[in-house]
Order: C-alpha cells, then sequence, then structure tokens
C-alpha cells in the first residue's frame, strides 16, 4: 500500500484525535478525491459529500451536522502535500479518518487482471474491501489494476468504474457496481448506454478505460487473460479531455 503523507483519526462522538485507523473491513463508508494544486483543489467534492452522507445512513452512522464536520476536518487536514494527490476519507460508528497519500500516475501501457469477485453491497462505497487490497497490493498500480467478474460479467475495477468502447459508442456495467462521481459526471457530458458486459463480448470493443478519482480517465492497454488489445483510443482521447476540465 502506498506510504501515507497525513493520517489521522477522530471519535465520531466528540471529535477528539484518536490513534489512527484505517477503518478497512469494518461496517462503514468512505470516499476517495483527487487533489490538484496549490491551494489544493478536491475536484468535485460537492457530489462526493453528498454521497458519502448518503451512504452514512444506509449504514447507521449518525451525527447531527455531520457534513459540517467532515467539511471542517477536510479544510483542517487539506495540508500542501504535493500537486497531485488523493484524499480518503472514512467513517464508521466511532470513528472518522482522514488521510492523504501521493497519486499513483497510470502508465500507458495499462493492463487489467481478471478477478472472480463482486463487492459487498456494491452499490455503495463501503469498507468491505479487504479481498480487494489484498489483490492490489501485489501489482504496481501504475501498471495494474483488477477487473471485478461475476457470473460472467466484468463489473468494476478494483479502484475504478469501466468504460467499454464499440463503434464510437460508450457503455458501462449497469449492475452491481458502485456508480461513482467521476463517471457520473462524464455521463452528464456525454451519453453512455448501461448494460451487462458479458466476458464473451470483450473482443467486441475497440476501448476499455477506466473512469475513476483515483485513475482519472485510463486507457486500457490489453487484458491478457482474454487475450484482448486495444484497438483504437478516439473516445479515451474525447472522454479525457473532458475530465481534464475538471483539473
Amino acid at each position: 500500500m502506498a506510504t501515507l503523507l497525513l493520517k489521522k483519526s477522530y471519535q465520531l462522538s466528540n471529535l477528539k484525535e484518536v490513534t489512527f485507523k484505517d477503518l478497512w473491513g469494518t461496517r462503514g463508508v468512505f470516499t476517495t478525491m483527487r487533489m490538484v494544486g496549490k491551494p489544493p483543489k478536491l475536484i468535485l467534492l460537492k457530489p462526493h459529500l453528498e454521497n458519502l452522507i448518503k451512504s452514512t445512513k444506509k449504514y447507521g452512522i449518525r451525527k447531527n451536522n455531520l457534513k459540517n464536520i467532515i467539511k471542517d476536518l477536510i479544510n483542517k487536514n487539506s495540508l500542501y502535500k504535493g500537486s497531485d494527490n488523493l484524499f480518503r476519507i472514512a467513517l464508521n460508528k466511532k470513528l472518522i479518518s482522514v488521510s492523504i497519500r501521493k497519486r499513483p500516475k497510470p502508465k500507458s501501457n495499462f493492463n487489467l487482471l481478471l478477478f472472480k469477485y463482486k463487492r459487498v453491497e456494491p452499490n455503495y462505497k463501503n469498507l468491505y474491501y479487504k479481498k480487494i487490497l489484498a489483490k492490489l497490493s501485489k501489482v504496481d498500480s501504475t501498471k495494474f489494476d483488477i477487473a471485478l467478474v461475476a457470473n460472467d460479467k466484468i463489473l468494476e475495477t478494483g479502484t475504478s468504474n469501466l468504460v467499454f468502447v464499440k463503434n464510437e459508442k460508450i457503455f458501462s456495467p449497469k449492475k452491481n457496481c458502485y456508480f461513482g462521481n467521476t463517471l457520473k459526471f462524464l455521463s452528464k457530458k456525454i451519453k453512455i448506454n448501461f448494460k451487462d458486459i458479458s466476458i464473451k463480448s470483450i473482443n467486441d470493443y475497440d476501448e476499455i478505460i477506466l473512469i475513476g478519482s483515483g485513475k482519472g480517465v485510463t486507457s486500457v492497454s490489453k487484458i491478457k487473460d482474454l487475450k484482448w488489445k486495444r484497438r483504437k483510443n478516439n473516445c479515451y482521447t474525447k472522454l479525457n479531455k473532458i475530465y481534464n476540465s475538471l483539473v
């Protein structure tokens, strides 16, 4: 795992600072935002906070004025740690944890590895990530991500949403995956068709692209397990240009 540039935990009850815990594996939720520039700017902060608050209700995490408390913790901890980082907020019923780590920049020869796994309650960004983190810890995150597969359908990666391009049309899985904030933003700017993506159909697609806070817009070079290779780059260029308007 990446070295943390900042790590702090607070008791939810009284906001007293305590020993840091990452909270992975506990019943709770998290969100990760890209942090760029000086002074630091958190990309898509508003939708990230809205989704996080919505998820806390699902997981029974209750605290008066929670949104403003989280905003205050962000302001208190958004220290300048470099020009391109990832800012993570995680909560369970007892703790709020914040951390900053350097954003690994994906390389052009980016690969996907297949992993037969579906996230627990995948419509939510929950903290049940230990199996995924164990897999991700074994690969170079600038060159690899893991594509989650269930019932012969590709769902999402360990870090990102996926889009698939066929005849210049863009598709993304519609079930059993999280609809992330970066994908939501792009779907308002360009038409994305949501449908099941089967492994058998993978060679119909010219491009496969990761969409997320950490990966930004990243074009997949190949999926060795499926003998798939990138044939075009047109939609990647288009989506990347739209995404970079945020940065």
